[in-house]
């Protein structure tokens, strides 16, 4: 059916507005402003309505995009929000952090002759408009007397909290950390998600009846038998917590961090406030070694915490980033230095013998090796091969490994006949299904780390799962 308002045929997307590079690199607000209602109407109105709709064949919740944006065309914000809520239990999350330009996005009929629909930026629309405008009035379901437990609060653990309370299930989840949204609020900065907007989707799901216990590490405080013993059925997103070193000489040394602690040092627990009582490194150098969208997040956070200069050193070339494309524009944008195609080999420390100083074991340091791109390795990228004679030494006082995480054992370790992958990610069916009855995971704890909508995805897919199994027994 042929859309009822009248084509925006500009080829390019409405611009997103965005605070200043020079400004923003200097405090941790959004750096995207977003849409007024007029720009998300015009923005609408640029979707053709494609009868085939293959934008939600690219969506791993399959919201019915389509519908959603036409809606907004006619300027029923609240309508919008409604047809994604029905799919999607993170609306104001996915809006921000998704991949649009690689799922949905990446498969718009208005990106064969120009830019795609901004649907990215819609569903924020309607989303903060759903938050600014709701009184919070949830009609909950009708309980169905059937109780499931989530470990981990994450875009996973909360997809699949949302689906199955939405069905009328009691659901616990439980958080190790003592704030819920996991890798939404210890991982991605308050620059590019606001803190806020994390604790408003997960107030609507306590709306819903779902409840929320922190501090609850599953494998010390519970294990996964135990939980087996109080609940139907138990859905494991703990993510994948554990970061990865080079194991080169000088990791161990002070001003060394993993992506993870530092991001969490900052995000969780505030530390690039002015009062704040969490110690994190204001570096004058700062190192980044990766090249993925949280290389890209703890560059931008050390600039932000009032570094002179911060590199991102990445093996590989600009074309071989696997950061979203906007994130490295950004980054760029706000001054990160990009020295690709080069590798770090060692540490150096401060030249301090007396353990009293201030700088004794810290960095000072880094050595790389240049590095050239030969033959695509099994993933399909060209392998980089180190030059020869290319050693060079940077000052630097400063350096974040972002080489990515794996599965924290702790549960498999708790949980002898739960059956994982060499790196500690769970086996699981299509489902979800582990190698025990009644048990279910998803998300970084079964794919390693990935992105946000893939594990909502996980997680929805989880939930019909195991409404099949308990109705079924």
């Amino acid at each position: 059916m042929p859309p009822k308002y009248a084509i925006n045929r500009d080829p390019k997307k409405c611009p997103m507005p965005c605070q200043a590079p020079d400004v923003r690199n200097k405090n941790f607000d959004e750096v995207a402003t977003g849409y007024t209602a007029e720009m998300a109407i015009a923005e609408a109105r640029r979707c053709l309505q494609c009868p085939k709709k293959p934008c939600v064949e690219g969506c791993p919740v399959s919201i019915a995009i389509p519908d959603f944006i036409a809606e907004m065309a006619e300027g029923r914000f609240e309508e919008a929000y409604q047809v994604i809520n029905r799919s999607s239990s993170l609306p104001a999350v996915c809006g921000r952090v998704c991949p649009q330009e690689t799922q949905c996005e990446g498969r718009c009929t208005r990106g064969i002759k120009g830019e795609s629909v901004g649907i990215g930026r819609l569903e924020r629309f309607a989303a903060d408009y759903h938050n600014a405008h709701h009184s919070g009035e949830v009609s909950r379901p009708t309980p169905n007397g059937y109780k499931v437990a989530v470990v981990g609060s994450g875009p996973a653990g909360l997809t699949c909290a949302g689906d199955l309370a939405k069905r009328g299930y009691d659901v616990t989840v439980y958080e190790a950390l003592h704030l819920a949204g996991g890798v939404l609020v210890y991982g991605i900065p308050e620059f590019r998600l606001p803190k806020a907007i994390v604790q408003q989707e997960v107030e609507g799901l306590k709306a819903l009846g779902v409840k929320v216990e922190t501090n609850m590490v599953i494998g010390r405080v519970l294990t996964i038998d135990e939980l087996k013993e109080q609940y139907e059925a138990i859905f494991i997103g703990s993510g994948a917590g554990l970061p990865r070193f080079m194991n080169i000489p000088g990791e161990n040394l002070r001003g060394v961090y993993s992506a993870n602690e530092f991001l969490t040092r900052s995000n969780l627990m505030k530390a690039y406030r002015e009062d704040s009582t969490t110690p994190i490194h204001r570096a004058k150098n700062v190192a980044v070694v990766g090249g993925g969208n949280v290389a890209m997040d703890a560059a931008r956070t050390a600039k932000r915490l009032g570094a002179e200069n911060v590199y991102i050193i990445y093996r590989r070339g600009m074309e071989e980033l696997p950061a979203r494309k906007e994130e490295v524009e950004h980054a760029e944008e706000e001054g990160i230095i990009f020295k690709t195609l080069c590798n770090p080999v060692s540490i150096g420390a401060a030249d301090v013998t007396d353990p009293r100083d201030p700088l004794y074991g810290t960095v000072a340091s880094l050595t790389c090796v240049r590095m050239e791109l030969g033959e695509p390795d099994e993933s399909g990228r060209r392998s980089p091969k180190v030059i020869e004679g290319s050693e060079f030494t940077m000052e630097m006082d400063c350096v974040i490994m972002s080489l990515g995480t794996s599965p924290n054992p702790l549960i498999k370790q708790t949980t002898p006949s739960l059956v994982t992958k060499r790196r500690g990610e769970i086996e699981a069916d299509e489902n979800g299904l582990t190698s025990i009855e009644g048990v279910y995971a998803g998300g970084d704890a079964v794919t390693g780390a990935a992105t946000v909508i893939l594990a909502m995805g996980a997680g929805k897919k989880a939930a019909a799962a195991i409404d099949r199994y308990i109705q079924g027994k």
